[in-house]
Order: C-alpha cells, then sequence, then structure tokens
C-alpha cells in the first residue's frame, strides 16, 4: 500500500482521464463499483486468481465474511446480473478503482494495484474480440506510446492438450511449466501424470506460429489454433501488424479463460501493463449466462511506458502569489492554478517544496 504526493496524484490522474476519454470514445459508460463485498460474490468469479491472494475481514454487523475486491470482473457480473439486467446486451461497461491482492511470491511489491479496464458482454465471436483488442491498442496510443506489443493466444490451445490430465495440481504445475517454457519440467511432469509429453513440448519449441500450427493440425487443439491465426491475421488487417504478436503456447487460467487472451507490454514498463481475454463461462456463475471479453491495464506500469515514452515536458504552470491576495484571485479567474503566501519570508523555498513554476510579488515576478 502506498500514498501519492501531489505531483503523483497529477500524472495519475491526468493519466486515467486520457484513457477514459479514450473508451468513452467507443460507447463504454464508466460505472463505480464498491472497494469491498461479500466474499462468495467476489469468489464466485476470481478467475485467474489464487483464493489466497484475497484480503478477507468478518463484516462486524452480520458476522458475514467479507473481501475487498481484487478483481473488478465478478463485480461487473454481478451487476449485469441485477441492476441492468432489464437492458439489451451487448453491455459496454469501462471501470477505474484499485484492488486489493495478498503477497503471492517474492517478485510482487504491491497489494494495491490501480486499474481502468473494460467488459463487453453479451457478444461473443471474433468480431467481439477484435473489438477490444483494437480499443486496448487505441488507450495505449492515447497516452502516447507507439512503441507496444499485444501478445495474443488463445486458452483453448492449452486447455484441449491437458484435457487427459485429471489431476487439478498436476495440470495446474504443467500449465506453469509451459508458461515458462521449460520443456524438460514439462516432460517430467506429463510423464508423471501419465500423458505423452511430445506434442506439447514440440509446441513450446516452436520457432513459429506457422510451425505450431503444423504441430496441432491433428491434436484436439486443432481447431483453437486455427482461430488464434485467424484473430491475428484479423487485427494485422485493421492496421495492427506493427503491434500484433501471437504465441500458440500463452496459458493464463485455463479455468477462467476460454477462448482469446492477451498481455500488452512497452518499453519502461518491466511487466505487462495490461491484460485480459474472453471468459465466457463467468456470467453464468451469477445466473446470467452470456460470452464476455475484457481488459484491464495497470495504470502504476503504464505511467512508466508513458514516461520512457515521452520527452520531458514543461512543467505546467502554477503560481505563488505573495502579499496580494487580490492579485491571486485575478490569476485564478483567468484560469492559472495559484495559491496565495502572506509572508515573503521563505517563499522561494516553498515554492519549490512544492512544485510552484513562478513567484509573483509586488516587485514583479521570479522562478523559484
Amino acid at each position: 500500500m502506498r500514498d501519492l504526493l501531489p505531483e503523483e496524484t497529477r500524472e495519475r490522474r491526468h493519466l486515467a482521464e486520457r484513457v477514459l476519454a479514450e473508451l468513452d470514445a467507443f460507447g463504454y459508460g464508466q460505472v463505480l463499483l464498491p472497494a469491498f463485498e461479500f466474499a462468495d460474490v467476489l469468489e464466485r468469479g476470481l478467475g485467474a486468481l489464487d483464493p489466497s491472494e484475497v484480503l478477507r475481514f468478518v463484516e462486524p454487523e452480520s458476522g458475514e465474511v467479507a473481501a475487498f475486491r481484487p478483481d473488478m470482473t465478478p463485480q461487473i457480473a454481478r451487476m449485469i446480473a441485477t441492476r441492468l439486467r432489464s437492458r439489451p446486451p451487448p453491455f459496454r461497461l469501462a471501470y477505474e478503482g484499485t484492488v486489493l491482492r495478498r503477497l503471492s511470491g517474492r517478485a510482487r511489491k504491491r497489494r494495491q494495484i490501480p486499474q481502468v479496464g473494460v467488459e463487453l458482454v453479451g457478444e461473443g465471436g471474433q468480431r467481439a474480440d477484435l473489438e477490444v483488442i483494437e480499443v486496448a491498442a487505441s488507450v495505449l496510443r492515447a497516452v502516447g506510446l507507439e512503441d507496444f506489443v499485444i501478445d495474443l493466444g488463445d486458452a483453448g490451445i492449452v486447455r484441449a492438450l491437458l484435457a487427459n490430465v485429471t489431476d487439478a495440481n498436476a495440470s495446474r504445475a504443467i500449465a506453469e511449466a509451459i508458461g515458462r517454457k521449460d520443456d524438460v519440467e514439462i516432460a517430467d511432469r506429463m510423464n508423471e501424470a501419465g500423458v505423452d509429453p511430445s506434442v506439447v513440448v514440440a509446441l513450446v519449441r516452436a520457432r513459429s506460429i506457422e510451425e505450431g500450427a503444423r504441430i496441432l493440425d491433428k491434436t484436439p487443439a486443432a481447431d483453437a489454433a486455427k482461430r488464434l491465426i485467424a484473430l491475428t491475421a484479423a487485427a494485422k488487417s485493421r492496421g495492427l501488424g506493427a503491434h500484433v504478436t501471437a504465441d500458440l503456447s500463452e496459458i493464463r487460467s485455463a479455468a477462467y479463460y476460454t477462448g482469446m487472451l492477451f498481455r500488452a507490454y512497452a518499453r519502461g514498463a518491466s511487466d505487462a501493463i495490461g491484460s485480459g481475454g474472453r471468459y465466457d463461462d463467468l456470467l453464468a456463475r451469477f445466473g446470467a449466462p452470456m460470452p464476455a471479453v475484457g481488459f484491464g491495464i495497470d495504470l502504476d506500469a503504464l505511467a512508466l511506458a508513458a514516461r520512457a515514452a515521452q520527452p520531458r515536458s514543461e512543467p505546467r504552470v502554477r503560481v505563488l502569489v505573495v502579499g496580494d491576495e487580490g492579485k491571486a484571485r485575478d490569476l485564478r479567474a483567468r484560469g492559472v492554478a495559484c495559491a496565495f503566501r502572506a509572508e515573503s519570508e521563505g517563499a522561494t523555498e516553498y515554492a519549490r517544496a512544492w512544485g510552484f513554476t513562478k513567484i509573483v510579488t509586488e516587485k514583479g515576478e521570479e522562478v523559484p
């Protein structure tokens, strides 16, 4: 958990507003969601998260177990299944807020993750998948990123290849090894599970998506592989060729995602700045079965990438007026950010500490 100082807060708000404005341009209406809910609501749609990552507490009045939201998608599903149920699909909803997760490994340094995202619910197929990919690319461009990659996958591929692994723990361990492209561990674990590892090992060793498709051609994963190749080609035909890649062995929570999935990367951020995919099974858990696809963007990671992509800009003009409160009012009326200080002593040090770019006194203007 951490605080944001004034200058960090200004940067975060500016970034979030640019993202939300772009989402609004695509017809996504913003909703506000509660910071916590009863645990059973959130856990019904945890998806890619381990239950151990959820921060729980006992609600004192009812004695019910509540949880801080680790993900906003289950809340969107709950809202659609209840308060929005009378409206016709598809639902295009955007959100902004903070999710809270327990530390699940040494690599994660934060529990508090600021997010902006979208959910397109009630429309399936390639057309909806393409819309979400285009929206994600448009958002990244809107904040000044040009050197970014959207890496596509399809959860159906690995799900089909591991269908004969009946032990859930073994399946999870194999999937993690696939994610690391560790062919030795894949072979060892699949042999332990009594399943032939040859196709999966060959897939993670494939040098291209075309080679991977040939490996999968006569397997249960063939249809999902063809679906991913067709989606990649369609995305490139819409002008995203410089940004889209595909990975047939991409795997993230096959129990949650049902089709297309992706991660977005950009220089300056050490991890993915956004991720998402298709999760057609989730809404049924809330009594409103329908297809769904969406993504979320980590605003902290996005800020790092945006800083790396843009030359340092001139600071916003913020004026400290010393001794003349009427002058301060006049500047504010003209749209200038302005604070008033009665005493001149210490004004320069104060202006430097709080990011004021000019000091106005009876003698004129000066730069602190």
